[in-house]
């Protein structure tokens, strides 16, 4: 009996030190997952520190970049406001100087109509079928050429009888126009002149010439002598090339520009500049 009892008390002893050891089994299974964790917990709690750390500094960063964007747009709201103001006052300017071009045009304009109507006046009154007699316009100025044999003898600043007739029909035009000037331009050849105790040089049978026109103008025709100007030019401007009996010819010429009176013209000019009230 004594042995039986001992035989179950050894199975139960073996029994209970197999359930301990697997109880410790499980223990130190469930000890090695939780220092598992506990190391996996650490490593992501270091990396979020980290990232924290990165983070923290970026929105250091952005808060400075903000502060300095915050002033620099206050900078460039007034930088784009005397922007503003600038373009304003340039796009006033332009638009001031296209009003003054617009009227200097419209002054230019009228002055252009003035000049085809004298052109016409001038043909129609001179007459342009004379092949000695021409009307053009250069620049915006009118010229009258008549060849000297119109006008004058051979080396002779006497006006001939022909050339009144001529002269009277100018004459008629510029009395008509009392507002305007007239400059009346001798003209030679190349041929020097050899002089006869009067006259020196070409320059002198220029000039002398265009003052013996301007004589039959206001003394015989009744022109204002204070529309006319005297001028010599010799032979320095030609029309062709001195080198035939026939070109010669058409260089000696007398010119007479006719034009408005300078100031009168400005004064337009100045009217169309001025404001439309």
């Amino acid at each position: 009996m004594k042995k039986l009892i001992f035989t179950f008390s050894l199975v139960a002893l073996i029994l209970t030190s197999c359930g301990a050891k697997k109880k410790i089994a499980d223990l130190e299974k469930q000890n090695k997952e939780c220092q598992d964790l506990l190391n996996s917990s650490t490593v992501k709690l270091n990396l979020c520190l980290t990232e924290k750390e990165a983070l923290n500094q970026q929105i250091d960063y952005l808060k400075k970049n903000n502060s300095e964007l915050m002033s620099a747009s206050k900078e460039m709201t007034v930088l784009s406001t005397k922007g503003a103001q600038n373009i304003e006052k340039a796009l006033e300017a332009i638009k001031e100087k296209d009003l003054k071009i617009s009227r200097m045009q419209d002054a230019l304009t009228k002055k252009d109509s003035v000049t085809l109507a004298l052109v016409t006046s001038l043909k129609s009154s001179v007459g342009i079928s004379d092949p000695d007699i021409e009307v053009n316009v250069e620049k915006g100025v009118v010229f009258i050429s008549i060849a000297d044999k119109l006008l004058f003898k051979s080396g002779s600043y006497m006006v001939s009888d022909k050339a009144k007739e001529v002269l009277a029909k100018v004459a008629k035009v510029i009395n008509d126009k009392p507002t305007f000037e007239c400059m009346v331009e001798g003209h030679t050849d190349n041929i020097p002149f050899t002089g006869n105790g009067i006259l020196l040089d070409n320059w002198d049978l220029s000039v002398k010439r265009s003052t013996a026109i301007i004589r039959v103008l206001t003394k015989e025709l009744k022109v204002n002598p204070a529309q006319l100007i005297a001028a010599g030019r010799s032979q320095f401007i030609p029309l062709v090339d001195n080198n035939s009996a026939d070109n010669r010819a058409k260089n000696r010429r007398t010119r007479i520009v006719v034009l408005p009176k300078i100031d009168e013209f400005y004064d337009m000019i100045e009217k169309e500049m001025k404001p439309k009230q």
